[in-house]
C-alpha cells in the first residue's frame, strides 16, 4: 500500500486521541483561506480556483519529482453493480490526515505514508454507484453523501456515525455523488438524477445537527419566476436540472455560486418548449435564505446532455481602472462567461470551443446564447459538439491570471428516439465522437475570451472525446494534471510547455491537491484506484 514507513497506524492514532479533538479538528475560518498546510475543502478554499499558494515545487526541480508513497484501493470488492474502484473524488488534509471517499466508503489515511487509519461503510439502498466527489469537513466532523440520499456526519477521529438525514426519495430516481461544502453556518449539499423523474435542487443543513434550513429547486414552481421557460408547471417539476457538483463561496457576498445539470427530458424538448430555467446555468445564491440574486444560462433548452454543473471560479481583478469581484465558468456546452459576481453582468461571453453547431445567435439584452432548435437531436441523427468538456475541474492562476481548462475539439451524432409529445427519461442518445476529434488542454483570458495558448494532446488510442482530467496550479508558475494515455503531466503555465511526466496505472481521475506537511511540498492526486503522493528528494528541500 505504502512505500514510506513513517508513523506507525497506532502511533498516530494514539497521538489523534491523546491530543484530544484538536489534533484533528478543523478551524472553520481555514475553509476560506488559502491551503497552505492544509487541503481542508473541496476547491481547497471557497474560491474554486484550485490555486496552490505553495512554491517549493517550481520549473527548475520539478524534473526531480518522485512518488512519496502511494495507497491502492483494489481490495474494497467490486461494489454493487460497479466495476472496479475508481478515485473520483477530491481528498481532504487536515493536520496530518487525509480524507478520501469511493462509493459507499470513507477512508482516513495518514498523510505522511497513505496507510489507513480506519475505514466507514454505509450500506446504501438504492443510488447509482457512479463515483463519489468526497467529503466535507467543519471542525471534528465529516460530511458524506451516501449514493442513496443520505448525508451522514462522522466523526473524524475515528470514523464513528453521529447523526444521518435522507433528503431525496432513491425509489423516484434521486442519487448523491457530491462533496459537501461547509460555508458559514450551513452544510450546502446537491443531488443528481440524470435524465430520471426529478426536480433537482440544493439544501442547507445545520452541520451540528442535520436541521433543514433552507432548500433551492432549480426549477421553479407555480407562479414563481422562470416558469415562464416551461409550458407549464408539471413540466417544470419533472424538469431536472442536479446539483452533482460541489460550487464556491463568496463569504464577503454570502453567496453561493453553483452549475446546474440538464433540462429532462435529456435528448428530447418537445415536451417542455421554452429555455427552461434554471437548468444548465450558473446561479447566484443568498447563502442564508437560498433566494435566487441572479443567474446565466449557457444552455438555453438543453436537448445535449450538457450539464452545467461546472466549476464557478471567483477571484478579483482590475477592470477598466477598478477593481471588480469577477466569476468566470466554462460550461459543458462549450461557453464561457466571467461576470460580475455581485450583480451577475457579463463582461465575457462567447464560445470557447468553435464552431459551437448548437447556437445561432446571442441575446442583446442578457449577452446569453441562443439555442439554434434546427441542431437538436434527430431520429436520422444530428451532428453536434462532442462534449466540450465535463465534470473535471479547471483551474484559474493567481500567478498569471489565466484560466485552464481540459476539453475536446470535435462532433458526435445525436438522435432522438421518443417523437411523442410528452416523452420521458433519456428519450434518445448520442456524443462520444465522429471523424477526427482532439483532447486539448486550453489557458483562456477570463477577461477576453481570448487563449493565451493551447496543447493539443496525441490521439493515440481513442478519437478524443474522453475529456479529463482536473487540474490544479500553483504559485510557482506550473500546472498539474494528465493525458488519456494514463500519464501524470507538470506543464509550465505561462506557455504550456511539458516539464514532467510519469505514466500511472491507469488515467488520472480526480483533481489533484497539494499541501506542506514538515517542511515539505506534497502533490496528491488519483488514476484509477490508487492515491499518488509525489515530493521532492529530502536533498533538494532547504529546510
Amino acid at each position: 500500500m505504502s512505500r514510506a514507513r513513517l508513523p506507525a497506524r497506532a502511533a498516530l492514532l494514539a497521538l489523534l486521541f491523546a491530543s484530544g479533538a484538536a489534533a484533528n479538528e478543523l478551524d472553520p475560518a481555514r475553509l476560506g483561506a488559502p491551503p497552505t498546510d492544509m487541503w481542508p475543502t473541496f476547491h481547497g478554499d471557497y474560491s474554486g480556483r484550485r490555486f496552490s499558494p505553495l512554491k517549493q515545487i517550481d520549473e527548475r526541480n520539478v524534473p526531480s519529482l518522485q512518488i512519496a508513497w502511494t495507497s491502492r484501493f483494489n481490495d474494497v470488492g467490486a461494489m454493487r453493480g460497479a466495476p472496479q474502484p475508481v478515485i473520483k473524488g477530491t481528498p481532504l488534509m487536515v493536520n496530518g490526515v487525509m480524507y478520501m471517499t469511493l462509493p459507499d466508503l470513507v477512508f482516513a489515511l495518514d498523510a505522511r505514508t497513505g496507510e489507513r487509519l480506519w475505514t466507514y461503510k454505509w450500506v446504501d439502498k438504492g443510488g447509482h454507484l457512479v463515483g463519489n466527489r468526497g467529503v466535507g469537513m467543519w471542525k471534528d466532523r465529516l460530511y458524506f453523501m451516501g449514493p442513496d440520499n443520505w448525508v451522514i456526519c462522522l466523526d473524524s477521529r475515528d470514523g464513528k456515525e453521529l447523526w444521518r438525514k435522507e433528503i431525496a426519495d432513491a425509489r423516484k430516481q434521486y442519487f448523491s455523488t457530491s462533496a459537501p461544502i461547509v460555508a458559514g453556518d450551513h452544510l450546502i449539499v446537491g443531488v443528481g438524477g440524470d435524465a430520471m423523474d426529478i426536480r433537482g435542487f440544493l439544501l442547507s443543513l445545520d452541520p451540528q445537527t442535520g436541521e433543514e434550513q433552507w432548500k433551492f429547486h432549480v426549477t421553479p414552481g407555480p407562479g414563481e419566476p422562470g416558469i415562464e421557460t416551461w409550458p407549464d408547471a408539471e413540466s417544470a417539476s419533472h424538469g431536472g436540472g442536479g446539483t452533482w457538483l460541489p460550487g464556491s463561496y463568496d463569504p464577503e457576498l454570502k453567496t453561493l455560486y453553483w452549475g446546474t445539470g440538464n433540462a429532462n427530458p435529456v435528448y428530447a424538448g418537445q415536451g417542455r418548449m421554452g429555455d427552461n430555467l434554471y437548468t444548465a446555468s450558473l446561479i447566484a445564491l443568498d447563502v442564508d435564505t437560498g433566494k435566487l440574486k441572479w443567474h446565466f444560462q449557457a444552455m438555453p433548452h438543453d436537448t445535449h446532455d450538457y450539464d452545467g454543473t461546472n466549476t464557478p471560479i471567483l477571484y478579483d481583478r482590475v477592470v477598466n481602472g477598478r477593481t471588480m469581484k469577477l466569476v468566470s465558468y466554462a460550461a459543458r456546452s462549450g461557453w464561457f462567461v466571467t461576470a460580475d459576481r455581485v450583480t451577475g453582468k457579463p463582461i465575457v461571453s462567447m464560445p470557447y470551443m468553435e464552431p459551437l453547431k448548437w447556437v445561432k445567435g446571442r441575446n442583446p439584452r442578457t449577452l446569453e446564447p441562443i439555442s439554434d432548435r434546427d441542431n437538436d437531436p434527430k431520429t436520422t441523427g444530428s451532428i453536434g459538439n462532442a462534449n466540450p468538456t465535463n465534470w473535471y475541474n479547471p483551474s484559474y492562476s493567481d500567478t498569471n491570471g489565466l484560466f485552464y481548462l481540459n476539453t475536446v475539439r470535435g462532433m458526435g451524432l445525436y438522435y432522438l428516439y421518443d417523437t411523442s409529445p410528452k416523452p420521458a427519461g433519456y428519450a434518445g442518445g448520442g456524443g462520444g465522437a465522429i471523424g477526427e476529434g482532439t483532447r486539448v488542454l486550453m489557458a483562456i483570458d477570463p477577461l477576453t475570451g481570448k487563449h493565451a495558448w493551447e496543447h493539443a494532446y496525441p490521439n493515440l488510442a481513442s478519437p478524443g472525446s474522453t475529456v479529463g482530467p482536473g487540474l490544479m496550479t500553483t504559485a510557482s508558475g506550473l500546472i498539474f494534471t494528465g493525458d488519456d494515455q494514463n500519464n501524470i503531466i507538470v506543464y509550465r503555465a505561462a506557455d504550456g510547455r511539458i516539464l514532467w511526466h510519469l505514466r500511472a496505472n491507469a488515467n488520472q481521475s480526480n483533481g489533484p491537491i497539494s499541501y506542506m506537511m514538515d517542511d515539505k511540498q506534497y502533490v496528491v492526486l488519483a488514476a484509477g484506484d490508487t492515491l499518488y503522493a509525489f515530493t521532492l528528494p529530502d536533498a533538494m528541500v532547504q529546510r
